[in-house]
């Protein structure tokens, strides 16, 4: 089949990380993918694969008519029998054009779970609140990567019978224990060898609750407790004054390293001990699944899928509780003081995702929903 995906944009996020890996590892029908903005990150890697990839080039929170005329002549021209959204604005355009465009088979993506005021954009709010209004009329399905996601969407008015849950899928081959010296990547860096690493990979944004972490950090280091912390991902790095002047605040310059975009997260998880999430909101929570598939266990709050995902291999604590969240990683120290112990939860952490979340179980699962009638 031909299957047109459009999504909001091509950096470097959870949407765009997984439907690169679904091409990758799909190669059963022939892909298009529409950026509403600009090729970011995962363009050329698409383009890599032999894909065709288009940007509309919209100016971020506008849409024009030249962008939507382009878009209806790049569906017209590719006739895809599949059209594959990602996100709202996503959903609620590329829907809408596919629409008019006369493609019946519509399957919009849906990757969140908290709309709260306060932690993501009103208009974001806005498109979800119209989505739903036109959940009965534009989409043939709509897939969704969490449970609560599904649940959260039909309480503010999505049809529910049109839900489908695809829970996401990882390369296991990438995402694997790598045996690395312990001291390979921490003396590269300049991180300490004799005390544990505990490590964040999240972007720097209110979802993520970078304030709860660092607060959680300094109950840790109160109790007497060392560790050392790095934090990994867009904006998280030392030109972020709002987030060093949290470290500062609490004394932790010494115990925080800020690392801002990497590309090699898979040695990122194999060199931390302990990782760590403490948003406040998520769906699915791809670093909670690709540190475990490298068999780096996990402290996390409940947020999402996370408890799914992580299940008796690790910690769950309630979100904004920073208290909690100290206490967890301080039970995730001492056992990682008990090398036998450690080991067995670490064989456990890789073994949940392997027998869960593989890029194969995914992938059939796209194209299940896509030849369903």
């Amino acid at each position: 089949m031909k299957v047109l995906h459009v999504i909001t944009c091509l950096g470097d996020g959870g949407a765009e990380g997984t439907l690169y890996r679904l091409i990758s590892h799909c190669k059963n029908h022939e892909y298009y993918v529409v950026s509403l903005m600009g090729q970011g990150k995962y363009g050329p890697l698409l383009r890599e694969q032999g894909v065709k990839v288009y940007s509309l080039n919209l100016p971020q929170g506008r849409v024009t008519i030249s962008g939507l005329v382009k878009l209806y002549r790049l569906i017209k021209e590719v006739d895809p029998q599949i059209v594959q959204c990602w996100l709202y604005h996503a959903d609620l355009i590329g829907g809408i054009v596919a629409r008019i465009a006369g493609v019946r088979k519509i399957y919009w993506g849906i990757r969140h779970s908290n709309l709260s005021v306060g932690t993501v954009k009103k208009s974001t709010i806005i498109t979800a609140k119209l989505s739903a209004l036109l959940s009965r009329l534009v989409p043939y399905k709509i897939i969704c990567c969490s449970e609560e996601a599904v649940t959260a969407h039909i309480n503010i008015g999505y049809v529910p019978k049109k839900f489908i849950l695809i829970q996401n899928g990882y390369d296991l081959s990438l995402y694997t224990p790598l045996n690395l010296p312990d001291s390979r990547m921490k003396k590269q860096l300049n991180l300490p060898t004799d005390i544990p690493l505990i490590g964040m990979v999240a972007r720097f944004n209110p979802q993520k609750d970078h304030f709860n972490l660092i607060t959680a950090l300094a109950n840790l280091k109160k109790e007497g407790i060392d560790f050392f912390c790095i934090l990994i991902g867009v904006d998280v790095n030392d030109s972020n004054q709002q987030l060093k002047g949290w470290i500062s605040k609490f004394s932790l310059d010494s115990n925080i390293m800020l690392l801002g975009s990497r590309n090699d997260i898979p040695i990122i998880m194999n060199t931390i001990d302990i990782h760590v999430l403490s948003s406040l909101g998520e769906a699915f929570p791809n670093v909670l699944a690709e540190a475990m598939a490298c068999g780096t266990p996990c402290v996390t709050t409940d947020v999402g899928d996370a408890a799914i995902i992580v299940g008796d291999t690790g910690w769950i604590v309630k979100p904004q509780e920073p208290q909690l969240l100290a206490e967890a990683l301080s039970n995730a120290i001492k056992q990682l003081n008990d090398p036998e112990s450690w080991s067995n939860r670490k064989v456990s952490a890789r073994k949940r995702i392997v027998e869960n979340f593989s890029i194969e179980k995914m992938v059939s699962s796209y194209n299940n929903a896509w030849t369903m009638e």
